[in-house]
């Protein structure tokens, strides 16, 4: 009952009124309470009351409304729990970046936002486990950092509202800034988003001013995934995205090769290509750097004499800077900052 609702007779007493007052606030201090229980809930994935709802979001399979704050949330790219997280939000389901050896809840830079309750997996890059996507009862399902086809944005529409990747990007390029600004929007949670945003600016800013002889320095990262095999990351890859913004450049040679790829994968007669100011390898392989500096092609480059390579484990540097999300990206500024500015 609306507390100035009127009596069929006329204007209630004055004694009335205060009854009326009384009960109306007690009702809204339980209704308080209840949703203050909920959200606190050990459930997870809950997100606080917002406001602005309903919203509308554009993505590459046309227009998601989401008609009110979300409660459970999915997220199906693989990157996309650390928006969510930042945001405040434990996603109930979430795809694994499966490679990188560590757990979903055990990344340094977000397990403190877990708190020892990790997501429901529910798949891994496309390979999505519907039904137990639908198990999970999301009001919301997030889909950034992927692939995902039309079908299978179909297929989950019909679960919940769904926000795709943004179709202004190749897949897998969405940056992270998009990434978490569209996160906050689809919470309810836009203004902490751009503060969000724009603390991590803050942190390239410092970053850059303090490491001047990086600014303007050529750049390569490169995955030996075998020998005299190497995936050289293109300008579109989240992990270049990072060093460019601590103010490396990529050279013509290396996003002409890759195209509209994130990578171009070349044999050892192309590493030419990566002979840079700063070259970075990343890999899981634990012989990698011993597999690298056994290539004859690559031990004459002048890159290689002057000892101006670094060789980062995937395992968790190199996720953080694979990641390249709003959570992870301070971390690999800290980790990887230091290596670029020892060598050479």
């Amino acid at each position: 009952m609306s507390p100035t609702s009127h009596s069929i007779a006329g204007q209630p007493s004055a004694r009335k009124f205060t009854v009326l007052l009384v009960a109306a606030l007690l009702l809204t201090l339980g209704l308080a309470a209840c949703g203050e229980s909920e959200k606190t809930d050990s459930g997870g994935g809950q997100a606080a009351p917002g406001v602005g709802f309903p919203v509308s979001i554009q993505h590459k399979y046309g227009t998601t409304e989401i008609k009110a704050s979300p409660r459970r949330v999915v997220t199906v790219g693989m990157t996309d729990q650390d928006a969510v997280l930042a945001l405040g939000v434990k996603p109930v389901g979430a795809v694994e970046f499966s490679g990188l050896g560590l757990a979903i809840d055990k990344f340094p830079w977000s397990a403190a936002k877990w708190g020892g309750a990790p997501p429901k997996i529910v798949g891994a890059r496309e390979d999505l486990k519907f039904e137990q996507i639908a198990a999970l009862r999301p009001d919301l399902i997030i889909g950034l950092y992927t692939g995902m086809k039309k079908e299978q944005y179909d297929k989950l529409a019909k679960i919940a509202p769904t926000v795709a990747q943004s179709g202004k990007y190749a897949d897998y390029a969405m940056p992270w800034k998009d990434m978490t600004l569209v996160t906050g929007q689809a919470l309810g949670k836009e203004a902490q988003a751009k503060g969000l945003v724009a603390a991590v600016e803050q942190r390239f800013a410092q970053a850059r001013q303090q490491n001047p002889q990086l600014v303007g320095k050529t750049f390569a990262i490169a995955d030996p995934f075998k020998p005299g095999q190497y995936a050289v990351f293109g300008p579109t890859d989240p992990k270049v995205e990072i060093l460019r913004s601590l103010g490396l450049t990529v050279p013509n040679g290396i996003a002409q090769a890759a195209g509209k790829e994130q990578a171009a994968v070349i044999g050892s007669e192309r590493l030419d290509m990566v002979d840079v100011d700063r070259l970075v390898f990343l890999s899981s392989l634990p012989n990698a750097q011993k597999m690298v500096e056994g290539d004859k092609v690559y031990a004459g480059l002048k890159v290689a004499k002057e000892n101006r390579a670094v060789f980062v484990p995937y395992n968790p540097t190199g996720a953080a800077i694979s990641f390249n999300t709003v959570l992870s990206v301070p971390y690999a500024i800290d980790q990887i900052v230091p290596l670029l500015t020892r060598s050479g």
